[in-house]
Order: C-alpha cells, then sequence, then structure tokens
C-alpha cells in the first residue's frame, strides 16, 4: 500500500509530463519509471569504476561514485519517508546526481572544466542532464531517458536556484554551463526557483553521505586516525559514547559504532529542522515549496557549523593530502593530454561517436563531443586509452607522455596507479613499499600466479593496491563511454 503524501509532495498524478509523450506504466508510476530508466542506463553502470575521493592507496572497501551515489539515495529515501514525501523521486534524484562526474573525481572535473572553458565550460551537474537528455541512446522514439520534468528540475536545481535573487553567490555573472542552456531552452526548468522538497532532501543526502562515508574512507586509507577524530566536534563525542557503553571494545567495531553515530545524528538533525520549518511555514503543495525563497530542507546551524569544522579537517587531511595532491598531478596530466588529442584527431573517436563528430559545425560544437566522450570514461579506461595513444601525444623531455615513452624505450612499465590491458605489474617492489605500510608482498605472486592459471593476459581487474587484498579478483573488461548499452562487463 503506497503511503499518504504530505500535501507539499510531488503527487505522480500532478507531474508536468515527459519531453516526448508517453503511455503510463501499468504498475509504476512515472518517478518509479524515472528511477527505474536511470538504474538501467549506461552511464550509471560506469559509476562503478569512477572515483569518489581519489586515494593513492585504492582498494576494494573504498566507495566509488557508485556505492555513494547508492548510500545517498538510501539516506534521502529515510528522510522523505518521515517528512511525507515522494520517496520514489528523492531516490531518483540522488541516483542521478552523480552521472555526469569525469573520471578522477573532482579532479577529473577541474582538469575538463579549464579544458572547455574556451568552449562553453563544464559542470558535472549539467553534464548530468545532458546524459539523460542526450546521450543515452537506446530508445526507439528518442534520445536520453524522456524523464519527467520533476526529475529533470531536480538534477538541474537541487543545490539550489542557478539564476535570480536566490542564486547562490558562486553562480553571479558566471555563464551557465552550455549543457544546462541547452536543456532549458527545450523545456524551462524554472532555474530562478528553488526545487522541489524531494530534491533538496537528494542534495543533503549527498552532504549526509559523503561526510560519514570520507570519514570512514580516510580511517581505512591511513591518512588519519581515531585519535585525530577525537579532536573534532561531531565525531568526538560520537567516540565517547561508545567508549563509555563499550569500554575496550576492538578497533574496528569502535570505528564502525562510532561513525554510525554521527551518521545518525546528520539524519536525525535534518529531519528535525525539516518538521519545525514546515509546521512554521505550513506550504500547501510542491509549488509552494518551490516558491518559498529558501530551502526547507537543512542542517540546523549548531550542526552546520560544526560540519564545516569537520569537512576543513578532511580537505587538509585528506583531499589535499601529500600523496593525493601527487595522483592529481598525473591525472590531471592523463586529461590535459587526452582532450586536445581527440579534439585535434577526432578520428580516433569510437566509430559510434562518428556521426556527432560529422554534425559538429565548428570547433566549440566538436569540443563538446570530445568532452563527452572523455567525461564518460572510467578512472581505469582512461588511464589505459593514455598509455594506448602515448604514440599520437606531443613528445616533450619534461612531459608525462614524454616519461612514458622514454619508460617503454627502456622496457619499464608505465608508473601508472590503474593496470592497463598490456603491463603486468606497473610498479617495482621497491615502488610498492612506499604506499602502503601493511603490504604483504607474497600476495603479488599469488596475482600473478592466478593470471598464469586462468591463461589471463589482461590485469585490467586489478589496480595497485587490489593485488594486495586476500580475495583477488578475476580480471575484467571495460568499455568505452558510449552512447549504446556496453557490449562487455562495466
Amino acid at each position: 500500500m503506497t503511503p499518504m503524501l504530505a500535501p507539499f509532495a510531488c503527487q505522480p498524478e500532478d507531474s508536468r509530463g515527459r519531453r516526448h509523450a508517453e503511455g503510463m506504466s501499468t504498475f509504476r508510476s512515472p518517478f518509479q519509471r524515472d528511477r527505474d530508466r536511470i538504474i538501467h542506463s549506461s552511464a550509471f553502470r560506469r559509476l562503478k569504476h569512477k572515483t569518489q575521493v581519489f586515494i593513492e592507496h585504492e582498494g576494494d572497501y573504498y566507495r566509488t561514485r557508485l556505492t555513494h551515489s547508492l548510500e545517498v539515495a538510501q539516506v534521502a529515501r529515510t528522510i522523505s519517508g518521515v517528512l511525507g514525501l515522494n520517496t520514489d523521486l528523492a531516490e531518483c534524484i540522488a541516483l542521478a546526481h552523480d552521472l555526469g562526474h569525469t573520471p578522477f573525481g573532482h579532479t577529473g572535473e577541474d582538469a575538463l572544466s579549464r579544458l572547455m572553458a574556451p568552449y562553453g565550460g563544464f559542470d558535472h551537474n549539467a553534464q548530468a542532464l545532458r546524459i539523460v537528455t542526450r546521450l543515452e541512446r537506446h530508445y526507439a522514439d528518442f534520445d536520453g531517458l524522456n524523464l519527467t520534468w520533476e526529475s529533470l528540475e531536480g538534477i538541474a536545481k537541487h543545490n539550489g536556484p542557478l539564476i535570480g535573487p536566490h542564486a547562490d553567490a558562486k553562480h553571479a555573472g558566471a555563464p551557465l554551463p552550455y549543457a544546462l542552456v541547452s536543456v532549458n531552452n527545450d523545456w524551462d526548468l524554472e532555474l530562478h526557483t528553488h526545487a522541489s522538497a524531494e530534491a533538496q532532501v537528494a542534495a543533503i543526502a549527498d552532504d549526509v553521505a559523503y561526510s560519514h562515508h570520507d570519514l570512514h574512507d580516510g580511517l581505512r586509507s591511513g591518512l588519519f586516525t581515531e585519535d585525530d577524530l577525537m579532536e573534532l566536534p561531531v565525531t568526538a563525542p560520537a567516540f565517547e559514547e561508545v567508549d563509555r557503553l563499550y569500554p575496550g571494545l576492538d578497533r574496528m567495531r569502535r570505528r564502525h559504532e562510532a561513525l554510525r553515530r554521527v551518521f545518525g545524528r546528520m539524519v536525525e538533525d535534518v529531519i528535525a529542522v525539516a518538521q519545525n520549518r514546515l509546521t512554521a511555514a505550513q506550504p500547501r503543495s510542491a509549488e509552494e515549496i518551490r516558491l518559498m525563497g529558501t530551502t526547507i530542507i537543512r542542517f540546523s546551524k549548531p550542526l552546520y557549523q560544526e560540519l564545516k569544522a569537520v569537512r576543513s579537517f578532511l580537505f587538509h587531511r585528506m583531499y589535499r593530502a601529500p600523496s593525493v595532491v601527487k595522483m592529481r598531478a598525473e591525472v590531471t596530466a592523463m586529461l590535459d593530454d587526452l582532450f586536445p588529442l581527440f579534439l585535434n584527431q577526432p578520428g580516433l573517436l569510437p566509430e559510434e561517436w562518428r556521426e556527432d563528430v560529422a554534425a559538429a559545425a565548428d570547433e566549440t560544437a566538436l569540443a563538446r563531443v570530445v568532452a563527452d566522450y572523455v567525461a564518460g570514461m572510467t578512472d581505469r579506461f582512461a588511464a589505459r586509452e593514455h598509455e594506448r595513444r602515448s604514440a599520437d601525444l606531443p613528445l616533450g623531455k619534461n612531459t608525462r607522455r614524454g616519461e612514458l615513452r622514454r619508460r617503454r624505450k627502456r622496457g619499464r612499465q608505465p608508473p601508472y596507479f590503474f593496470r592497463s590491458a598490456s603491463s603486468q605489474i606497473t610498479a617495482s617492489p621497491a615502488e610498492i613499499s612506499t604506499f602502503q605500510p601493511a603490504i604483504e608482498m607474497p600476495n603479488i605472486a599469488q596475482a600473478i600466479s592466478v593470471q598464469r592459471a586462468t591463461g589471463a593476459t589482461s590485469t585490467a581487474g586489478f589496480s595497485r593496491s587490489a593485488v594486495f587484498s586476500p580475495a583477488i579478483e578475476l580480471p575484467v573488461q571495460d568499455c568505452s563511454p558510449s552512447h549504446q548499452a556496453c557490449s562487455t562487463p562495466t
């Protein structure tokens, strides 16, 4: 039985519909149908191999864009369900919010944004809209996924209005990304208003999820310790409570119990604040939520200030840790090579992209096609493509591609963090010892023996640290970003 929705929730029967008219589904609401289309999209599957936070000591336990999106969707369903909102729409927006991310996370987005500056810029939220309205090409009657207006609005505006007096100051004077302008020209998303309460829930669920799991991943990586978190607001009281209730608890259980309390406090705070604000405002429709001129879903001021301290800690100790900064430079160099290479030689793009290349009327249009291709790459595909295309890259003595070619001439493997189809082990034992203190060298031989026993010629399924995991994965294939469903596993 479907729970009764609050009057200010987005009602499925009141949806503004789809850009291309379709008949109603027999068993699913319009928002359930949107959610299912996102889950079955090629772009969603590729999130499995896209970075959430780039950590040098990468392993099987760290979050990816896909697992992050699933965690965001879980939080969004919980909060929206308590508030009487449409859980299907909140989940849909949460699952779609990172579809437009580049390889290598925000580092890749920074690089592509800079490279695309002369051609209208790049923004991952706008790229998500481009994916769901144009780049996914599976249906006979339309390009994209033909999502409802409410879902498109949520993807575009979940972080707030983009123009007008209520827009964030960071948008002041800045041109809108071309991908967003293009979609909005086709169907007015009312960029001057706030989004629905469901979209606002998806946005804060993103904050809750990454604030929690970045602490967890940072601890696992060794970039900081539990003692460091005892100095911070939010986390210190959580650890103190666990120590009081479970004295002598082992380290991993202690960590989990403390961080689940941090997680719970954030969710409960958001729900309490939203209930108070909704009770005070008494909105009678979803449209009144959009026109309130402020967000209805937010953290309390005290918790917001405490979370700012936690995020500042994460920025300095995790996002800008020396090992992460080093890797940021390497992956930035990869995209700095690949984008101009494909722009100058578009014939190198896969055959399914040739029609778009031929339709490009000028350099700007061509650059946008190239950006679509590069942005759709997974981390490991981008690394392998960079290695594969090294012969086509300009050779400079002090450049990354020059070093790659010189290593090949000397018979050495490229020093990538990622494995490639042509490489066996991408780091020498001496190099490996610098990555992670707790590495067990015998597992290298184990990984090699698995390859030999299975007759594998590719190590695409392994990362530098994956060979040290007790559970060795067999090699898997990857695929290039495509308009169509990949023919090989992603």
